[in-house]
């Protein structure tokens, strides 16, 4: 228990930190690449397909593409080196980044499993997820100062569930370009998509900006693992990769703001998710109760985004401070809830403000066509 307070409180000084740092801002969109393992870490290893080789291949390819674009990109290894887990948070955070992106392969003992799926930082109850995540954080183990990691035990779920009560900053924009590395990969490339899911990762969990922690598949799967290791997939992987971040920045950024279009606190829902449910009393007749249903308009609309969760809550004013007209997106096992509609961004910036003032200071405007979120 000591060691976990003593872990906390390094973490709220490390943000203030952080924080003071970002204010400075940045003139170009700054994305930190970070390929998984490394020298002694192989990572995932299964018919001769090693994860350190191929995410390194894939970062380096993703890097010089999104370079032609405009956009600067640091490293946190470019050649097979051991970086340790801490490291690499501490590179992004200096680098004073907009978004950090970590590569890696999959694997999984029975060999069967295949396709590909992209982490946020956040709590699970999921065995398949904590694996996922405790191996990968098991690169702990081969680091020699295992002191700045007391308190954090890799192999206890309670442990990895703990530290995400700390740090949720940004999970709507870590969401939206997880999002929009599926889709790539699955309109782009017909790749299975596993979907984008909540895992407590502690390289996640330590970076002070929007980050994702990509599976670009299975290793394990050896259909798979040769695609994955052949130049012709890696061209295609990085491609995908790159297209989503130059969306996401298309969206985003605004040159000289670090802190994108919209402040990164975290919506309230998050943490009214993990209250007791309370007893909700019938709205007033005048106010309209939101439906799961979403609103049938044609053509371009405009909604906010207030909140993402794994949580599925009932669309009734009382959950959501107050609001009501709201609708909600599944996707994988994430959902977005939405607050209102409008025919235009004038309009839309108005239900922006109602949002914020109710306490939903990272919300922001999502653009739908015909009834369907679009990028």
């Amino acid at each position: 228990m000591k060691g976990m307070i003593k872990l906390q409180q390094a973490f709220l000084v490390f943000i203030v930190c952080c924080g003071a740092a970002f204010a400075q801002g940045n003139s170009k969109f700054r994305v930190v690449l970070d390929p998984g393992h490394g020298a002694k870490d192989y990572g995932a290893v299964y018919h001769g397909f090693v994860e350190k080789n191929i995410a390194l291949n894939v970062a380096l390819k993703v890097g010089k593409l999104l370079e032609k674009q405009g956009v600067q990109v640091v490293y946190t290894r470019k050649t097979d080196v051991f970086i340790e887990l801490d490291e690499r948070c501490n590179i992004a955070n200096k680098a004073n980044a907009n978004v950090f992106v970590s590569i890696h392969c999959n694997g999984e003992a029975k060999k069967q499993a295949y396709g590909t799926e992209t982490f946020v930082m956040g709590p699970t109850k999921n065995a398949s997820h904590l694996e996922v995540a405790k191996r990968e954080n098991s690169v702990i183990n081969l680091e020699s100062d295992k002191q700045k990691y007391q308190g954090f035990d890799p192999n206890k779920p309670e442990t990895l569930i703990g530290l995400t009560l700390q740090h949720e900053e940004g999970l709507n924009q870590s969401i939206d370009l997880a999002s929009r590395v599926e889709e790539r990969f699955t309109d782009d490339l017909k790749r299975k998509k596993r979907g984008v899911k909540q895992a407590p990762f502690w390289v996640l969990h330590r970076t002070a900006m929007p980050s994702i922690l990509i599976e670009l598949g299975f290793l394990s799967y050896k259909p798979e693992g040769e695609y994955l290791n052949s130049d012709d997939g890696q061209d295609e992987l990085a491609e995908s990769i790159a297209k989503a971040i130059v969306a996401y920045k298309k969206e985003y950024f605004i040159p000289g703001n670090v802190d994108h279009a919209e402040p990164k606190e975290e919506p309230k829902i998050i943490a009214q998710a993990d209250k007791p449910e309370k007893k909700i009393e019938k709205a007033p007749e005048k106010k309209p109760v939101a439906t799961d249903a979403a609103p049938s308009s044609k053509g371009e609309s405009f909604r906010i985004q207030i909140a993402a969760s794994g949580k599925d809550l009932d669309l009734v004013p009382a959950n959501f401070n107050g609001l009501s007209n709201i609708t909600k997106e599944k996707g994988g096992t994430i959902i977005k809830y939405f607050y209102g509609e409008a025919p235009d961004r004038e309009k839309a910036k108005t239900l922006l403000a109602e949002a914020k003032a109710k306490g939903y200071t990272s919300a922001f405007i999502a653009t739908f066509r015909d009834g369907k979120r679009v990028n």
